[in-house]
């Protein structure tokens, strides 16, 4: 019978990929899920049965262990951006890494990947950054042979980084940015489940690597792209920390006000303290180079699924043209 492995957080952005990859190369993928109706998009990856969802809550011991029974290999893709109500960042991304990697060792399964970030630090002074890295030591506590990948910035067609700023951008003629300076490492989406797959089919060593794209790129710059991809001129402002800090707050203070009526999904201090440091590669770091992976430029990527941003979508281009022609 064929390889299972369990992933947790299978259905989201980065674990999708992980899941299609592993279903490719013959292996039974168990995505396990908090929300397994919506996830059911992932059985199309593989043949009748190969690929399934199943109920799965990264807090509760029993619904972690009842993933993990029969697996072969694991991997954690769970992390939150935002908190929310339970979903806390040391309880997802600290104590929720932890729990996986012990039952997992207590079921004798010792092929483990961890997704963690670049900027994973115990003294950080980001909050999700510091729970990143205590999930870490965690993972490397109940799994010493884990393999860890700290992605940078991570684009794809279902990302929400350029289709978050895309989407902004259709709002008026000003877009609005926080840490314009800060230098990001763009790396795309099937690179890092590439990382994932050379690690479960036993094609890296054990270890932190951290993953960056081949191109080191301020924010802003970033934004210009974006901005040229989808055919819109805005002016971008670079907002300094400490309005974006309180511009932070009143959306925090928000959410509080209104019983998450509205959720704050714009912008958090935390985020605001996690821009002021660069996200890139470290000199020193393992990475794509040591995994044999040549990673893709993100611009021979974004035009693919960033069109539908621009004016007249699909047929921006087109119109061009005629207006061309008419002259």
């Amino acid at each position: 019978m064929s390889q299972l492995v369990t992933i947790f957080g299978g259905s989201g952005f980065i674990g999708r990929y992980i899941a299609r990859r592993m279903a490719k190369q013959g292996w039974r993928v168990r995505v396990a899920s908090r929300r397994p109706n919506e996830a059911i998009f992932v059985r199309t990856y593989g043949a009748v049965g190969q690929v399934e969802p199943v109920l799965c809550n990264i807090r509760d011991d029993a619904s972690v262990r009842a993933a993990l029974q029969g697996a072969d290999a694991v991997v954690n893709c769970v992390g939150i951006l935002t908190e929310d109500g339970r979903n806390s960042f040391d309880a997802v991304q600290a104590e929720g890494a932890g729990r996986v990697a012990r039952l997992a060792a207590e079921e004798a399964i010792s092929n483990f990947v961890q997704l963690s970030a670049i900027g994973a630090e115990e003294d950080a002074d980001s909050h999700y950054a510091s729970s990143k890295a205590l999930g870490e030591a965690e993972v490397f506590d109940a799994q010493p042979g884990a393999v860890i990948l700290r992605p940078s910035v991570v684009f794809g067609p279902e990302d929400g980084f350029f289709n978050r700023f895309a989407a902004m951008s259709k709002l008026g003629p000003v877009l609005s940015i926080v840490g314009g300076d800060t230098m990001f490492q763009p790396v795309y989406v099937d690179d890092v489940a590439k990382a994932a797959e050379k690690a479960l089919t036993g094609e890296a060593a054990s270890g932190v690597y951290e993953l960056g794209g081949p191109d080191q790129r301020t924010l802003r710059d970033l934004i210009d792209e974006m901005l040229a991809v989808v055919h819109r001129r805005r002016l971008v402002v670079n907002l300094p920390f400490s309005v974006g800090a309180g511009l932070a707050r009143v959306f925090s203070f928000t959410q509080a006000v209104t019983v998450g009526l509205f959720h704050n999904s714009i912008l958090t201090v935390d985020q605001v303290k996690n821009l002021k440091h660069d996200n890139v590669v470290s000199e020193d770091a393992k990475g794509f180079s040591d995994l044999g992976i040549e990673p893709i430029n993100l611009s021979a990527v974004i035009p693919d699924y960033l069109w539908r941003f621009r004016p007249a979508g699909q047929y921006d281009d087109i119109k061009a043209s005629a207006k061309n022609l008419k002259a």
